[in-house]
């Protein structure tokens, strides 16, 4: 067996290094030992000289399993930077020419190549394995070994085919490597690749630099985006979304806010997307936008932030990327942004797959929901989701850690919990338990009959919230687990047991919402204007001039718009139609008289005007817009003209509102004349001349809600601000 020194001599001479870091030389030893080794490993803990180094000091040539072309590229051109040798390491692909393909098998046939990395589809091919056949081969390295679970993140059908190919080619020691594995994608790749004998190295999963915050995601969502990249000003970052058309906007969003971001999807062509990778590496600009197609292999160390914009479909995948942050050890802020709504849409997207398919996916999902809705220590839940404790109380390091809580005793509850994941043979998992009781009659619950249950309804009036919390701190105490076959099942331990016949006081964590921030959310109910004398004046001149043009206020301007007004104080006619519910044809018809009352304002009060600080937006819904109006303009009819578009009357209702409010005239007449009485629109149209507010459901009381139908006064009203207000 290789000592000590010769090793530390070996790393030294090849990789420039003077030591190990935490597992490797422990690794290393046991892959040369001929012994199989699984290896987990957090991103940026060396797992790659787990294998390299090996490789170079034992006899044969080492195959590594890699399933990206980048990967296999980036990891070839260091091993070469590392030797005089050329030949010392190849790559065998889809990217490589006949003529390529046969100078690596030249340079593998002469002994000089001892590190040969394939994808999985180049390894089942018949002529690789019957080349590879009559080779010394040192060991197989499986990396990104998470690929082979369904469990997994990234899941690869032909990742389950490797051990078979090694029989074929011929049996060697197996190391599979990975950065994120719950217990069960553990035993899945153990159990795929035959080697449950394997000597386990597992690090820990605690990035003790990395920042864990979770946001409710709002309509608001950029403007909160931008806010954040500009406090971390000359600091690199990466931003994930789920879809290329969203990775496109944001970027085209953040670059018009003088943010220096590019885009990276799968859906690029491949030389735009290396030059834009290769701008992030050299700091030629901030931000990356991309899907979860950029960064495995990235080993860009001083990335600062990590922002998932959408929730990620699973835990193991938002921890490689969060990983990707602060490598270095140096500072690393991961921020996510969620909204129950992202939730519903993952699912969705997962209609149509096989059930096992879709059980999983939402099982994945469900894991991912509860960190984001949890109260618990961030930390705490994602090293428990990997099957590390994390025995401090708090970590310090993420949202959850520096709220304010109040601890309630949920002994009582627990106790029905338990009762009735036993009464359920434990065969259920944490949704149907919740669902069973909140006294939920889902088709789940009453096609086992379980209203019948005893504690059908015991917990009613709990929040659905509150109950998983419990189930999550139960798991994390110990009281409870998750089966690892059928994953998601609840069982209780023998300590939760323990508990059930001796129940004692069992404290949750609930935020306690700050006194001064529900206040805040209460007076924004009234005026929401930041400047109320402001606001006082230009309702004054909005009135005078209704009484001039005789139109009521509203058609001129709505509340809203100048809200806005006295909030952002604009002085240029294009900030002006920037303002909701202004647009050119508003701000050129009415704007004069307002824009030089709000000048004048600003310079009087020396007012520093928060234009800077706006976040521009980019027209995302424009070509819609432009389309609704050239429909109406071809006189289609608008429930067909919304059933085109997929959306409902309402929907296609609120989008015409918002192209009249902004002021552009449309002629719906056509179709009010086929749905509405005339002395019916005549009666709507006398109605809202003669009022201040044309508030559709105060416009229902007076007309009375028996007599009118909402949607004819909808109609009506768009009508009348097209007609008195464009």
């Amino acid at each position: 067996m290789i000592q000590h020194d010769e090793l530390i001599a070996a790393l030294q001479l090849h990789f420039g290094f003077n030591s190990f870091k935490g597992n490797q030389e422990a690794i290393i030893t046991n892959v040369m030992s001929g012994k199989d080794t699984f290896v987990l490993m957090p991103t940026g803990g060396g797992k790659s000289l787990c294998y390299q180094l090996p490789s170079l000091l034992m006899d044969g040539m080492a195959i590594v399993v890699s399933p990206l072309i980048a990967l296999m590229k980036n990891q070839v051109d260091a091993m070469r930077n590392y030797s005089d040798e050329d030949g010392i390491a190849h790559f065998i692909n889809s990217s490589l020419s006949r003529p390529e393909i046969n100078a690596v098998k030249e340079d593998v046939l002469a002994g000089k190549t001892k590190l040969l990395y394939l994808a999985p589809e180049a390894l089942q091919k018949p002529e690789n394995i019957d080349f590879l056949q009559g080779l010394k081969i040192s060991f197989y390295a499986v990396d990104e070994a998470h690929c082979i679970s369904e469990w997994g993140h990234d899941f690869r059908p032909e990742y389950r085919h490797i051990r078979s190919m090694v029989l074929r080619i011929g049996k060697a020691p197996i190391i599979a490597l990975t950065a994120t594995a719950t217990p069960k994608v553990q035993h899945d790749i153990q159990k795929n690749l035959d080697m449950l004998d394997a000597v386990v190295f597992k690090s820990s999963f605690n990035r003790p630099n990395l920042y864990y915050e979770v946001r409710p995601k709002t309509d608001d969502v950029d403007r909160e985006l931008v806010k954040f990249i500009r406090s971390m000003e000359g600091k690199s970052g990466i931003v994930y979304c789920l879809a290329r058309k969203e990775v496109e906007d944001l970027a085209q969003t953040l670059r018009v806010n003088n943010i220096n971001a590019l885009a990276y999807h799968a859906g690029m062509d491949a030389p735009t997307r290396t030059t834009n990778q290769d701008a992030f590496l050299m700091e030629q600009c901030q931000v990356i936008v991309a899907t979860i197609a950029f960064g495995m292999g990235i080993d860009k160390p001083d990335v600062r932030f990590v922002v998932h914009y959408d929730i990620p479909k699973s835990l193991e995948g938002y921890y490689q990327e969060t990983g990707r942050a602060g490598r270095d050890g140096g500072e690393g802020h991961c921020l996510c942004f969620y909204s129950p709504k992202d939730i519903e849409r993952l699912r969705r997207f997962q209609q149509g797959k096989p059930v096992a398919e879709v059980e999983i996916g939402n099982q994945l999902l469900f894991e991912t929901q509860s960190y984001a809705e949890s109260t618990i220590c961030r930390r705490k839940l994602l090293l428990h989701y990997f099957g590390e404790e994390y025995n401090q109380e708090k970590c310090g390091m993420c949202d959850n850690c520096r709220k304010n809580y109040r601890m309630i005793d949920a002994g009582e509850l627990l106790s029905i919990i338990i009762e009735t994941i036993l009464e359920l043979s434990e065969k259920f998992k944490a949704e149907h338990i919740v669902d069973i009781l909140k006294g939920k009659e889902t088709a789940a619950v009453m096609s086992y009959h379980h209203d019948e249950l005893e504690n059908f309804g015991a917990a009613e009036d709990e929040e659905e919230t509150t109950l998983h919390a419990i189930i999550r701190q139960a798991m994390l105490s110990g009281f409870l687990s998750k089966d690892i076959e059928s994953y998601g099942d609840l069982k209780v331990t023998a300590d939760g047991k323990k508990y059930l016949k001796r129940p004692t006081k069992f404290e949750v964590p609930i935020v306690v919402e700050d006194d001064d921030e529900e206040e805040e959310q209460e007076m924004a109910g009234g005026c929401a204007a930041a400047d109320d004398v402001l606001f006082a004046i230009l309702k004054d001149i909005r009135k005078k001039l209704s009484k001039q043009l005789d139109v009521p206020p509203f058609v001129i301007f709505q509340d809203p718009s100048l809200e806005a007004m006295a909030t952002t104080y604009p002085i240029t006619v294009e900030e002006l139609q920037n303002i909701p519910g202004v647009g050119a044809g508003k701000a050129k018809r009415y704007g004069d008289e307002f824009l030089r009352v709000i000048k004048e304002y600003v310079e009087e009060n020396e007012i520093i005007r928060p234009e800077d600080l706006r976040v521009r937006t980019v027209a995302k819904d424009s070509t819609r817009k432009i389309s609704i109006i050239q429909a109406i303009d071809r006189r289609v009819a608008l429930d067909d003209l919304a059933e085109s578009k997929g959306m409902s009357m309402d929907e296609m209702l609120e989008e015409i509102e918002a192209i009249v409010y902004s002021g552009t005239k449309l002629n719906i007449n056509y179709f009010i004349d086929e749905v509405v009485d005339p002395d019916e629109k005549d009666e709507i149209i006398e109605y809202f001349k003669n009022t201040d507010n044309d508030n559709i459901k105060l416009a229902m009381e007076t007309l009375g809600e028996d007599d009118y139908d909402e949607l004819h006064v909808r109609l009506v009203r768009i009508k009348f601000h097209s007609e008195f207000g464009n």
